[in-house]
């Protein structure tokens, strides 16, 4: 236990595996490959990867430094570092994001949950098999337009997170990670091999790292950067909590590097994964969200071996989502239970609950409500999973990342600084210090300039 009797983590291996598997989701597997096959390939993968390294990792430790310190909640962690800085208080809306993030992304990402779920189903029934594309889709469309199915997964998903969550932090979040993120990474080591034996490996390859810079703009610039902040799950209130946990003789530095190493390294073990089963299958890489529900199944229903792949490919999208999932109902849950000691696992299900009939509006976006445009009269033209989505991962997650670098770069006082980085070098200390106060602010206004003007 720490000095404010809250709970650390049993080991460092735990709260690594655990902060890994946060971070890694449907960001690595499901939107980093087709976002990458959007914008040419190698080129764009070398930008994320500057992005994830020279502005992730220092706003990643930030986000540590204000958890560890205070040991508490987001919410809570920023009051009291506002306070004992006499800081203005529109800086408490940090911590304010990081309930509010959470859940509003775990009411969206639960849909996507649901699809995986429900197309492990079947895979698991050999529905892929021999499937073309006018099928795939339709298959797709059927599925989704099902809301009794999709109201009873995207539940089911979130019950099994409110169960490891309730049992707290090293007996369900610690325990399950460790189990789940070896396994994930066994799974998607199988399915690159699967790829270099049966698939287009080397036109994976060529594609994924020989960067073709004509194909660069501006936009796909602009879309390494939010992909960055989005996989690392930066500004949602994950690290931040996790960060809380840690105990004091952890490295923060080489703990968030940790993560980001982590991180990046599954999103491009997925495309190595997922390239060459399209390429083998002449598809079409940049397919957008639809490639992993509409594409692959394709690849998977024509191909040796396509049987045993998809069921193992569905299986690896659950793990991730799941990891991800947990590391979103833990800011909420930590939060309450600083109002509400000791009760945990009531307030673990209400959390869930509530998120779920939140969710709803979401989930019924492909099916009863596909046709709502709550926002349609200020001419925004997109349904309710549509509206939260982009005001999660294209506003409010670049604004509160902003604004952590911003307080991290201006407010927080040389000392606190010193002491969090002690371990550090104090070159890391001044890098650290100027990328957040200039070079993460500009760069984050720029995209979130970009998105306003878009």
């Amino acid at each position: 236990m720490s000095d404010n009797n809250f709970t650390t983590w049993s080991n460092r291996p735990a709260f690594l595996l655990a902060t890994v598997g946060g971070a890694v989701g449907l960001g690595n597997l499901w939107r980093f490959p087709y976002i990458a096959g959007e914008n040419g390939g190698g080129g764009f993968v070398i930008i994320y990867l500057a992005f994830v390294f020279l502005l992730g990792l220092p706003i990643l430790s930030s986000e540590m430094l204000i958890g560890r310190k205070c040991h508490k909640s987001p919410l809570n962690s920023v009051k009291e570092l506002v306070a004992s800085h006499d800081a203005s208080s529109f800086w408490k809306s940090i911590g304010w994001m990081g309930v509010l993030l959470p859940f509003l992304g775990f009411s969206y990402y639960v849909v996507v949950c649901a699809w995986a779920i429900d197309y492990l189903h079947l895979a698991i029934l050999n529905s892929f098999h021999g499937i073309d594309g006018a099928n795939s889709a339709q298959l797709f469309n059927e599925r989704t337009n099902h809301p009794i199915l999709q109201i009873f997964l995207s539940g089911f998903f979130i019950s099994m997170t409110v169960w490891v969550i309730a049992k707290g932090v090293n007996n369900g979040i610690a325990k399950i990670s460790k189990i789940l993120m070896p396994l994930l990474f066994v799974l998607i080591i199988i399915l690159v091999i699967y790829g270099m034996i049966q698939g287009e490996f080397l036109q994976a390859l060529d594609f994924l790292f020989s960067p073709d810079f004509s194909k660069i703009n501006t936009q796909s610039i602009i879309m390494a950067l939010g992909q960055a902040l989005f996989s690392l799950a930066i500004g949602t209130g994950l690290i931040m909590t996790y960060g809380a946990y840690m105990p004091d003789h952890y490295s923060i530095k080489e703990s968030a590097a940790i993560v980001c190493i982590g991180d990046t390294l599954i999103a491009l073990l997925a495309g190595l994964a997922i390239f060459p089963i399209v390429f083998a299958n002449n598809l079409n890489p940049g397919e957008g969200p639809s490639l992993i529900f509409i594409t692959l199944p394709i690849a998977f229903g024509g191909m040796p071996g396509g049987y045993l792949v998809g069921i193992l490919f569905f299986i690896l999208l659950i793990f991730a989502a799941y990891t991800s999932t947990m590391g979103m109902l833990e800011p909420i849950v930590s939060w309450l239970e600083e109002k509400y000691p000791g009760k945990r696992k009531i307030l673990s299900i209400i959390s869930g609950f509530t998120i779920w009939i939140f969710a709803l509006g979401s989930v019924l976006s492909f099916s009863t409500i596909a046709d709502v445009k709550p926002l349609e009269f200020l001419g925004v033209e997109r349904n309710f999973f549509g509206i939260v989505d982009y005001t999660v991962a294209n506003l409010l997650l670049p604004i509160n990342a902003l604004l952590i670098a911003t307080f991290s770069g201006w407010v927080i006082k040389n000392s606190l600084m010193e002491e969090q980085f002690s371990q550090d070098s104090a070159n890391w200390q001044i890098y650290w210090r100027f990328t957040n106060k200039f070079i993460a602010p500009i760069a984050i206004g720029i995209v979130l300039i970009d998105l306003t003007l878009a």
